[in-house]
């Protein structure tokens, strides 16, 4: 028998739920991972793989365990982004949500909607659909984040392959800035942070023009992140 808590609080308090914002990018778009909802309230909507949270885990386990299970994704590093806690968030109950925010290789993984999630599957950031509860509100600060991130330190070697064009790269920043970057000058200052190396291999694009390849020098980048590094663009 479980031993009961010495020390109760009487009066009603609210439940808590996580979910999580993952980031992918397919080569062209930035992308959003979303499950539509098998279950009501919003059923058949479309939202942020997530739900309740057990007595026996923190958060981030909650987070990682409902991605896994609505999605089939699992071993992504998830950063806390923050908690929602508008009253009448849930028409349920009183919920609180904790959300996590996350980059990923989208070409690792193969989305499988699971658990009370109808389906699963990568949406284009500039054509989602309408989003159930708030998580157009989450949606924003997500997007927010990624915008701020982007200048403190090379958030793409989370979502591009380990070889990539300069190119690739550079379109990359540009959907997430929202604006038209200077070829020569992201180039100069990629190559000036030494945070990518040039490799011995070249691929040729649609226009059979070959192109060098690249890869992210990590032990760089964890020097720089370490000593506050700012990416200005």
């Amino acid at each position: 028998m479980k031993e009961e808590k010495k020390f109760c609080y009487k009066y009603p308090h609210p439940a808590v739920t996580t979910d999580n914002v993952i980031f992918g990018f397919d080569g062209e778009s930035l992308n959003v991972l979303l499950i539509k909802r098998g279950m009501e309230p919003d059923k058949g909507r479309w939202a942020f793989p997530g739900g309740f949270l057990n007595m026996d885990e923190t958060a981030e386990e909650g987070a990682a365990r409902e991605l896994k299970e609505e999605t089939e994704v699992e071993d992504v590093y998830i950063e806390q982004l923050q908690a929602f806690s508008t009253v009448d968030r849930d028409p349920r109950e009183r919920v609180i949500t904790i959300t996590y925010y996350a980059l990923v290789r989208q070409n690792d993984y193969h989305v499988i909607g699971g658990d009370d999630a109808a389906d699963a599957r990568w949406f284009k950031l500039e054509e989602l659909p309408p989003l159930a509860f708030d998580h157009d509100s989450i949606l924003k600060v997500a997007v927010r984040r990624l915008k701020e991130r982007i200048h403190f330190e090379p958030i793409g070697f989370r979502l591009l392959d380990e070889k990539f064009t300069i190119n690739e790269l550079q379109h990359l920043y540009e959907l997430i800035l929202e604006e038209k970057l200077d070829s020569d000058d992201f180039l100069k200052k990629m190559l000036s942070l030494k945070i990518i190396i040039p490799l011995n291999k070249k691929t040729k694009g649609a226009s059979s023009e070959v192109t060098q390849l690249y890869c992210f020098d990590e032990e760089n980048y964890r020097r720089l992140k370490g000593n506050g590094m700012r990416l200005e663009f």
